[in-house]
């Protein structure tokens, strides 16, 4: 599924809402089929594909879901 600019733009806005960067954001959101509902439940619950899906989207070392920091090489 293609996700549209107004999609992406929300991402964006629900992951700066949420202290999360941008990239588990979009992964939690592929991992929902772009079902706000389920990745509602998936930030809040978690899943262990969202980490390996959000840091293949990036070089970054770190990446924040909420108040956590989580490293690269922690994955």
């Amino acid at each position: 599924m293609n996700s549209s600019k107004k999609d992406i733009h929300n991402i964006h806005a629900w992951a700066n809402l949420r202290e999360t960067s941008i990239e588990i954001a979009e992964a939690i959101f592929e991992l929902a089929n772009y079902d706000e509902t389920l990745a509602e439940q998936i930030w809040s619950e978690g899943n262990d594909e969202v980490l390996p899906l959000a840091f293949s989207k990036t070089k970054a070392d770190k990446l924040f879901w909420g108040e956590q920091t989580i490293e690269r090489k922690n994955i």
